[in-house]
């Protein structure tokens, strides 16, 4: 079988980037070693940059269709009882998204499938191998593969990582956690019957750190750790009976176990590639990166990896990519990660509230820092990945490099959002003043050109917004624009 890019990975990054793919017209095929989607919901929500990259392809009312949305709770950070509050930082969801991770992949194979994109399950990957015209990989079931180009998104124990001896240095988990979906036959007064902001559900007791939050249909999340930091190894069992005596230690006898739907253990490990990428082969997600899962991060991380290599790695097999394209992937997404690492191991010794008279006089600390607006917009602005900024000239516009706010705007066609206006995955010239000599003729494949007539907001005369939300040039000046435009765009036709 022969495509133009395999993914290694059917998690919300080797998907979505499938879908990205697919939405430029290039073909591409997911292999996933799981017969079957995970039925396990995993990270509880969407941190707003992912929801506002979903609004970018048009992806976000539907996901959100006849779902349970709770909105409002706010963020958190370590933990903390101090809502995250994201709202000054231009976006329309203040808080988390509560989508579970699993209907969103579910939701994305749906889409991708609509597109004609294909999805292999039970292939995994047992062969990998590339030369200087392109991939190949070989399955178990003996099935072969070739493609101009490889993504692995297989997950922290990738195959493909390991199939190329690329190292994944970083640190070993120090402390292991279990996360369980599961029903509750009875339940005490301590459980809550409602979804709240995620410190009023961490309680501790009997040895455990816990968080039980409820689930839509009914049911419970449920993550616990020993205080004391003795787990079993990665691979073992999650017998109920582990899950049993970790809720009843905390909740008390009175709530009982009727049913565990899935579970998975977790640590606290934290590794990065020094390069995302190695000949022909990318990686993304959780196979370029690894941290303690706190605040859907990791999904966040691995969303904007594949709307970032996405639209790059189509121009390049589309022939319009300019010098150095493929290169702003690691320069661009490495960095972000690292930041990711560093907040994550931050938060994992704050994280426990059951730990000694020092650790309290330093949680009580960050909380009063917290409620500082400064910080507090700060703090939420990284945990929601609303305050990156890739590489950008000193003299460059101040909205240079961020992610375009979704501005209300009246165009020739009508009331409109920026987002509305992206969900071919072009790039995007937003014309405020009509009077700048600027224009995409030429480059109407990959760019669209709107005339503003009003908008809430006029952040400059001008501004060239790339495929995955990102503005690569704003002003008035037709020089700095038309050198943004063939840097980001390539030659006219």
């Amino acid at each position: 079988m022969e495509t133009q890019v395999i993914v290694v990975g059917a998690g919300p990054a080797g998907l979505m980037l499938a879908y990205e793919l697919t939405l430029a017209g290039v073909s591409a095929v997911v292999v996933e070693k799981r017969a079957e989607p995970s039925i396990q919901s995993r990270a509880g929500g969407l941190q707003p940059r992912t929801a506002e990259v979903l609004d970018l392809r048009g992806l976000l009312a539907p996901l959100l269709d006849g779902a349970d949305v709770a909105e409002g709770h706010g963020g958190h950070f370590a933990g903390l009882p101090v809502p995250l509050d994201c709202s000054p930082w231009q976006t329309r969801y203040r808080g988390p998204v509560a989508v579970p991770q699993g209907r969103l992949e579910r939701f994305l194979e749906q889409r991708l499938a609509e597109r004609g994109g294909t999805v292999l399950r039970g292939h995994e990957v047992v062969s990998v191998s590339q030369n200087d015209s392109g991939t190949e990989i070989i399955t178990g079931t003996g099935r072969t593969l070739r493609a101009d180009f490889l993504v692995a998104c297989d997950g922290a124990h990738s195959t493909v990582r390991k199939a190329l001896g690329v190292p994944f240095p970083g640190r070993a988990g120090t402390a292991r956690a279990v996360v369980a979906d599961l029903v509750l036959a009875t339940r005490s007064p301590e459980v809550l019957a409602f979804k709240s902001h995620f410190s009023q559900h961490i309680r501790t007791g009997g040895g455990y750190w816990t968080a039980l939050s409820p689930l839509d249909g009914g049911g419970h999340r449920f993550m616990f750790s020993s205080v004391a930091g003795q787990a079993p190894p990665r691979d073992a069992p999650i017998a109920d009976e582990e899950i049993r005596a970790a809720l009843q230690a905390v909740y008390g006898p009175e709530t009982e176990l009727a049913e565990v739907r899935a579970a998975s253990r977790f640590s606290n490990a934290s590794r990065q590639v020094e390069n995302y990428r190695a000949g022909r082969v990318f990686f993304a997600g959780d196979a370029a990166h690894i941290h303690l899962p706190v605040g859907g991060q990791g999904v966040n991380l691995g969303v904007q990896d594949a709307v970032n290599l996405g639209w790059k790695l189509a121009a390049r097999l589309n022939g319009w990519a300019p010098p150095g394209l493929l290169g702003t992937y690691h320069a661009e997404r490495h960095p972000v990660a690292a930041r990711v690492l560093a907040n994550t191991r931050a938060q994992g010794i704050l994280l426990n509230p059951a730990a000694d008279e020092d650790m309290a006089a330093l949680r009580a600390l960050v909380t009063e820092l917290m409620r500082l607006p400064q910080a507090n917009r700060h703090l939420s602005g990284m945990m929601a990945g609303l305050d990156i900024r890739y590489e950008h000239d000193a003299d460059d516009h101040p909205l240079t490099g961020y992610r375009m706010p979704d501005l209300d705007l009246v165009t020739e066609e009508g009331v409109s959002r920026v987002s509305a206006l992206t969900h071919d995955g072009r790039g995007l010239l937003l014309r405020f003043d009509h009077g700048i000599a600027v224009s995409a003729a030429g480059w109407e494949d990959r760019v669209r050109e709107v005339p503003v007539k009003a908008a809430d907001e006029v952040p400059a005369g001008a501004v060239l917004v790339r495929p995955d939300g990102q503005v690569c040039w704003a002003g008035s000046d037709p020089g700095g624009y038309a050198a943004a435009l063939t840097r980001w765009f390539g030659s006219a036709g």
